[in-house]
């Protein structure tokens, strides 16, 4: 049986970003990614801040457009934030992925076994590799009492005349706070395209399409924008836990992504945490990795455990309709803060800045306390 540099299992974007960082570091490498959909990448728009990829250079052909920063807008807060953002389409993602040389992409094949070093699919057999990653996605993260969930609707718009806008609106919090913490977002990709999502930060993983589809034109009319017509939708749903366990690389095939615990659970993004983790793995190699990925994992684990402490506080000790007020709270930070924030990056100070001086409007110590917030 011929011997694989790596193995990756699940074609998303942690995966994909690993293939791409050993690839560029590693000439000649033999890298399989084994996807159970006919395509690699989903159906999705990845964004991530300036920072995310500092001494990454193998994002770079991922992007598709950039901007100088972003807006908020919340009912007592308007504000821009010079803070470059950049943005990656699925489209573009397969384009580099089936370009790169040393990539091979095996799809519409699911794997029955995965183990350290072997994957067994059923029209292949077992296949062997020097490391072997694991990316099957949410999916797999255990959900424990207390979890919320990030879910969305997006609609990408062809426009009759000019977007309004021209850059992106990270947060529209203005709109009706229903079904959780609620937010439009909106990317202009071109004059004439612009992406809106319906976002909700929710008790439940329930997801109205119909309803959220209304919203969105809605939104989009209101705004100023002239739709000509819907070219794509995307939707998801991702966890928000409010207790989780630090990622363990000890043992059996690496768990990267969303699944292995990997990514940002107060946000849902993982751009920034699968680009460090892509970074680890291009640096060392199969001897050096698991303890250089503990290292990381030790280093991620004190992120994770603060930001859980914040959805605590966030869906424990504030009703549905005054989470808001957190988060326009937060945009009040000074950039550098916010920025290290969105990369679960944040240094002790930031961490002190989010939580001290007076509570947002709505907090109730009782109703922390009643609901476990603040217990250990």
């Amino acid at each position: 049986m011929t011997e694989l540099d790596a193995i990756l299992v699940g074609g998303g974007l942690a995966n994909g970003l690993i293939a791409l960082a050993l690839a560029t570091s590693r000439p000649g490498s033999r890298i399989l990614i084994v996807e159970r959909e006919a395509e690699v990448g989903g159906n999705h728009v990845w964004c991530f801040h300036a920072d995310d990829a500092d001494d990454a250079p193998w994002v770079e052909p991922l992007v598709v457009r950039r901007w100088p920063g972003y807006s908020v807008k919340f009912p007592e807060l308007a504000r821009t934030v010079s803070s470059p953002y950049a943005a990656v389409t699925s489209d573009r993602f397969r384009e580099v992925l089936k370009s790169t040389p040393g990539i091979t992409l095996l799809t519409g094949v699911e794997a029955c076994a995965v183990s350290a070093n072997t994957v067994t699919i059923k029209t292949a057999g077992a296949l062997r590799a020097k490391q072997v990653f694991d990316g099957r996605g949410p999916n797999q993260l255990p959900c424990e009492t207390g979890t919320h969930f990030q879910k969305f609707l997006g609609l990408e718009l062809r426009l009759s005349r000019p977007s309004p806008i021209s850059e992106p609106l990270l947060m529209d919090a203005r709109v009706p706070q229903t079904d959780g913490f609620r937010f439009i977002y909106a990317l202009p990709f071109d004059e004439d395209r612009v992406l809106v999502e319906d976002t909700y930060f929710s008790p439940t993983a329930n997801l109205d399409a119909p309803r959220l589809r209304e919203e969105i034109i809605g939104w989009a009319h209101r705004q100023g924008f002239d739709i000509q017509s819907v070219e794509r939708e995307e939707r998801g749903v991702l966890p928000l836990p409010t207790r989780m366990s630090t990622p363990d690389p000890s043992d059996g095939a690496l768990r990267t992504g969303y699944g292995g615990g990997w990514f940002h659970p107060t946000t849902g993004y993982s751009f920034p945490v699968a680009v460090r983790f892509a970074k680890v793995v291009a640096e060392n190699g199969p001897e050096e990795l698991r303890p250089a990925l503990a290292r990381l994992a030790a280093q991620h684990g004190r992120q994770l455990r603060y930001a859980t402490f914040l959805n605590r506080l966030l869906f424990g000790a504030f009703s549905p309709e005054d989470q808001r007020n957190v988060l326009e709270r937060f945009y009040r930070l000074p950039e550098a803060s916010i920025r290290r924030f969105y990369a679960l990056n944040t240094t002790t100070s930031d961490r002190a800045r989010i939580l001290c001086g007076r509570p947002p409007r709505g907090f109730s110590l009782r109703v922390a306390f009643t609901r476990g917030a603040v217990a250990s």
